[in-house]
Formats: structure tokens, sequence, C-alpha cells
């Protein structure tokens, strides 16, 4: 006979109550947790970059309520300052339209640009020196606490890079080469800030502007790319010449030739008739450079090939946004894609790209930094604009930094001697023109860059002084201003004289 079943037969048995409750709480202890990790993540880690965003709540609202920090030059004059309309609401004033582009606008409509949006969080008084002091100040009321912009920039300088630019659409960069302050970072046209950032005439300013064709809210230092033409040269030089492709003393057979018939390149004929004087011996490294001979650059860069040109242009900085205060446009060697070789179509392209023409761009900082390695005995300097923070909580001070060795410093004496001849040599004054400063030696190469069509030539000049000893790297560029000589040069060699009655006296 069978037993009988039990009354909870054939049913599950139920856990205990105990462990049940033990599960729930890790599972919200684990859930807790992670709620805590992501706001510290995002209120500790990430509350610099935050603050910093231009879409940031409080940043809006410190348009109307914050009176925003100064921006001084290196002397101390005031750049940027605020004032107060009939509602004690504060408003940007601009003293000196010469430092529009760089230094931008902070309007209530229409937002900020240039170093007034990449310093917005600093001269708002949202990010604080002191990162402790900045996470507590999240629970406290005096939450801005705004802080004066130190630059590096001289106003005398910029100012008179403007006017030299004149009507000009161009633009001009000068730095100390060997801790990468810049001290003119000028672009023309200019424009009215203050008529952007007063309500009063912001939307009628903004109009007009914004409907420039010449297009003056583009800071044509940083982000206007350019062709380079024969100031690429010294890129093409410090490839050839640092991968060990050509020597100081490298001629080539088929060059003088070809002065007068052109260089075959697969088919391409490239042609460089404005030397004819050079007679029938072929010129070595320095002399190519005093008289900007486009054939031999072409050979050399194809002696370095494409891969070789690419890549050692990239350790100067193209390929990628410069490392600076505010954001770059990048500059290019190529435009990529292509199979031959550091992304170069083929040697055609490459050969044209190593005298400054085919698809090679470059922004003026770019061309700057160039002469600064050079004139840096090879070793390349990070560009700084920023040199200190100063306000309540105190102060802070950004001092040079290396940013990478392009080039040994033998190979630097070699390309600043050949362009210390290209600006005294007796054939290269022809092409660099005006570029000498009395009693100042002076290294350099200028730049006719070709445009398609019928259209006038960018005039291009880099360089730097003293060439022995080098305390300010120049680049000019004036678009459309025909050749190097005729408009960038002269531009540099008043510039540099401007700066050693003052700052390099």
């Amino acid at each position: 006979m069978n037993p009988s079943p039990s009354p909870g037969a054939g049913r599950r048995a139920m856990p205990p109550v105990g462990r049940g409750v033990i599960r729930l709480w890790l599972v919200l202890v684990v859930a807790f947790a992670l709620i805590a990790a992501g706001a510290g993540y995002w209120q500790v880690v990430r509350s610099a970059e935050l603050v910093g965003r231009p879409d940031d709540p409080l940043l809006i609202a410190a348009a109307r309520q914050v009176v925003r920090g100064r921006i001084l030059d290196r002397d101390g004059t005031v750049l940027a300052t605020s004032k107060k309309d009939r509602n004690g609401e504060s408003y940007r004033s601009y003293p000196s339209r010469a430092v529009a582009p760089l230094i931008g606008y902070a309007s209530r409509i229409y937002g900020t640009s240039g170093l007034e949006r990449a310093f917005d969080a600093e001269l708002s008084g949202l990010h604080r020196l002191d990162p402790v002091d900045e996470l507590l100040s999240k629970f406290g009321t005096d939450r801005f606490r705004p802080q004066d912009l130190d630059l590096s920039l001289s106003l005398e300088l910029q100012t008179e890079a403007v006017r030299r630019l004149g009507d000009a659409r161009g633009a001009v960069v000068m730095l100390d080469p060997k801790t990468g302050e810049v001290l003119v970072m000028a672009s023309t046209p200019t424009y009215d800030a203050s008529a952007i950032a007063d309500p009063k005439t912001a939307r009628a300013a903004f109009k007009a502007v914004s409907g420039d064709p010449a297009r003056p809210l583009i800071d044509r230092a940083i982000q206007g790319r350019y062709v380079p033409g024969s100031v690429f040269k010294i890129v093409t030089s410090i490839a050839a010449l640092g991968s060990g492709a050509i020597t100081p003393a490298t001629t080539f057979a088929r060059q003088p030739a070809a002065e007068k018939d052109g260089l075959l390149v697969s088919g391409f004929r490239i042609r460089d008739g404005h030397h004819p004087f050079t007679g029938s011996t072929p010129l070595a490294f320095r002399r190519a450079v005093e008289v900007s001979c486009n054939i031999y650059f072409a050979l050399a860069g194809l002696a370095t090939g494409g891969e070789g040109l690419a890549s050692w242009a990239a350790k100067l900085g193209f390929g990628a946004p410069i490392p600076f205060d505010i954001p770059t446009a990048s500059s290019q060697v190529t435009n990529g894609g292509g199979s031959f070789g550091g992304g170069f179509a083929d040697d055609v392209e490459l050969a044209n790209a190593a005298y400054g023409q085919g698809e090679t761009l470059a922004t003026p900082l770019q061309m700057a930094l160039v002469a600064s390695t050079v004139a840096n005995h090879g070793v390349l300097m990070k560009p700084r604009l920023v040199t200190g923070l100063s306000g309540p909580d105190g102060s802070t001070t950004f001092g040079p930094e290396v940013w990478r060795t392009v080039i040994s410093p033998e190979v630097a004496g070699q390309i600043g001697a050949a362009m210390r001849q290209a600006v005294e040599g007796a054939d290269g004054r022809r092409f660099t023109a005006g570029a000498d400063v009395p009693g100042v030696a002076v290294a350099g190469k200028s730049g006719t860059a070709q445009l398609d069509g019928s259209a006038k030539p960018h005039s291009w000049f880099i360089g730097y002084a003293p060439a022995e000893d080098p305390q300010v790297v120049i680049a000019v560029i004036v678009e459309s201003g025909g050749s190097g000589s005729a408009a960038a040069s002269p531009i540099a060699g008043k510039l540099l004289a401007r700066y050693f009655a003052t700052i390099g006296r």
C-alpha cells in the first residue's frame, strides 16, 4: 500500500526570506555605488572640461551676470574689458580692432569666438586655479570668480602688422623661436568686435560682418590654408637633408638643361624659367635656396620620396591641428588617398609638392613654426599665446614647452645658412627685396604661390633674425599679392625693424 502524499508534495520549496533581502541589498549597494562613481566622475574628474563647454548653462548665465576678466597684452595693455548697460548688465568692450580676429567677441546674443571662446570658463570665473576650490565652489554662493588673461602678444607690433597689411587680405605671425611665445598674430581685414558685443548694436554689426565677402571673422593666421609656394622649400630641405636623401653638396645633372626645357616627370613638364642667369653649372643646395630653384627641389623631393616628405612634414605639424590656445586648421602636404607613398597620387604630385604647389596647403602659423624649427637649432617649441591667469584666488603662469626635436643642429645650421644667403646674397635679394634690416642679419625665404586660372599669386615670406642668434621668427602671407618680393618680403622687413626698435633692442 502506497503512502499518502504529504500536503506540500509537488510544490517547489520557497527560499528563505533572508537570502532574498540580502540579494536586493547587494543590488541596491552596487547601483548606488555606480551612481556615486558616475556623479563623482562628471562633477570632479571631468568638471573642468564641462564648465569650459560653450553650451554649459552656467556659462550662458554668466554672459549677463558676470563682469568677465580682462585680456591683457605683454605690457599690461587692455585688449578686452567689460562695461555695464543701463540695467546693470555686463557687456564686452575691445579698445583695438587690430586684435579682433584673434581675441574674438563675447556677446549675449551671438555667444563667443576666438580667445574669448577658448577661455570662456576662466574669463567667466567658472574654472578655478585650485581644483579643490573649484569643487567646493559648486556648493557655495560665490560661484563666479573671473580671471584675467595675460598674453605674450605685443599690441604695438600687432597694430603695426595690421597697418602694414593695409587693405589686403592676409596675415602675419611673429614669435620667439626659443620659447614659442606669440608676439603677433594679425589677420586682415579686421572688424569692430565691440559693436558685436554691445547689445544695442549687435544685430546690425554681426549681420554686416558675417555678410562681408572678405570674411573678416576668419582668423587667417590660424584658420587660413594657403598654397605655400616656395616657402615650402624649407620643409623639403628639412626632409631631404634630415633623411640624408641629399647633402649640402648634392647637385642634379638634369637641373641646368631643365631650366630651359623643363623637367619631365612622367609626362608632366615642370618649368622654372625665372633664373636663367645661373648658367649651365648644376646648383648645390645653398645656391638652389638662394635662387629658389623649383627644379632642384622637385628632384630633391623625388629623392626623398613621398613617404619621407610626408613623415618629416608631420614632425613639423602638418596633417593635424597644431597644439595651441585656440583651435587651428590642419596644414597638408597632400590631400591623401594616393598609393604612391605618403598619400601622394604619383611622382608628379610629389615633385610639385616639393616646391610648394599641387595640393599642398599651409596656415601662416604652420609656416612660422617651420622657420622657428630652423632658427631654434632643430627644436620645435609649442606655440603659446596665453602666458598666465590671475584673479581673486591668485595667479599662475605657463612656461615654454618643447614640442619635439625635428632635425639636428647641424642640419638646421645648413638650412639657416642657405636662408641667410637668400636674403643677403647678390641673387637672393632679387627674390626677397625689402626683407633686409639695417644692422641686423636676416635669414629668410620668399614664396610666390601660383593659383589656378588667372588669379594673381599669393605673396609669402618666412624668416628670422638675427641670423646668428635668432630672437624672432616671422611669417607673412598677402593674398593675391604677387611675387614674394612684391608684398610679403617688404612687410616682413618693416616689422622686423620695428621689433628690434622695441622688444628686441
